[in-house]
């Protein structure tokens, strides 16, 4: 899982860190999903109203001291599950049916960013990112240590649980090639910059590859089970998908500030 909000978590945390400057960070983000503009802004919240380029709304922000960016954490929500989220009510929302968004830490309040594909016409492809008034709190998510831990533990029950109900071996030579490029399509790191510490690159790298196997695993549907087959497959995946959100959100979370 190499969401556009992780993306933009990473990058503009190497950026905040001093490990890269700003234009080589917009440039890692556009390579990923392609021009990112900040849309219209609740008026007083930001130093601009009218949708921006990236570039330029980050060089706005850091020019005023009362909007100076701190922080940015990721949110990867899912319904029953606000991971990374901290109200109120339209932001997680906005969020949860996305199930990915952005908490930006500035100087003096948070806002909440949620990506939304932008089409226009029959070749740009970019990302609106609406911001969105956030509580000012810090969100509730693991360490990286106590996510690395339950992402083993959770891999190691998964497997247990499913031994006899399902065989990620039998995935097409196709499927498999495409978890195994994973670590190769982004230069390792699942997604997170050389200035993120090596254990959170490690743990980002495996948690995106388990994210794809549980995708891909879904797609699946449990086709030629029993209905308890299904279920306890169903079960062990959920289980495992939220065990790998918790893994990316603490290794986005773990670079020096």
């Amino acid at each position: 899982m190499n969401s556009t909000s992780a993306t933009l978590v990473a990058w503009g945390n190497a950026w905040l860190s001093g490990h890269v400057g700003l234009d080589e960070a917009v440039d890692a983000v556009e390579r990923h999903s392609g021009p990112q503009l900040i849309g219209t802004v609740p008026p007083g919240d930001l130093p601009f109203e009218e949708g921006v380029p990236l570039r330029a709304a980050l060089v706005r922000l850091r020019g005023l001291p009362g909007t100076r960016p701190s922080a940015f954490r990721l949110a990867l929500p899912v319904q029953g599950d606000p991971l990374g989220l901290v109200g109120p009510g339209e932001f997680n929302q906005a969020a949860l049916e996305a199930r990915e968004g952005v908490l930006l830490r500035l100087a003096d309040r948070q806002v909440g960013l949620v990506p939304t594909t932008d089409r226009r016409g029959s070749s740009y492809v970019g990302v609106s990112w609406t911001p969105y008034r956030a509580n000012d709190t810090i969100p509730q998510v693991p360490g990286l240590a106590e996510a690395e831990q339950a992402l083993k533990l959770t891999l190691i029950e998964v497997a247990r649980d499913l031994e006899g109900v399902d065989d990620l071996t039998g995935f097409s030579p196709d499927v498999r090639r495409r978890v195994n490029a994973l670590g190769s399509a982004d230069g390792g790191g699942g997604g997170l910059p050389p200035a993120y510490p090596q254990r959170a690159r490690g743990v980002a790298e495996q948690a995106a590859r388990l994210a794809a196997v549980v995708e891909l695993a879904d797609a699946r549907s449990g086709r030629g089970m029993s209905a308890h087959q299904a279920e306890l497959r169903a079960r062990s995946l959920r289980r495992l998908d939220s065990a790998v959100r918790r893994a990316l959100v603490a290794a986005h979370s773990s670079i020096p500030l």
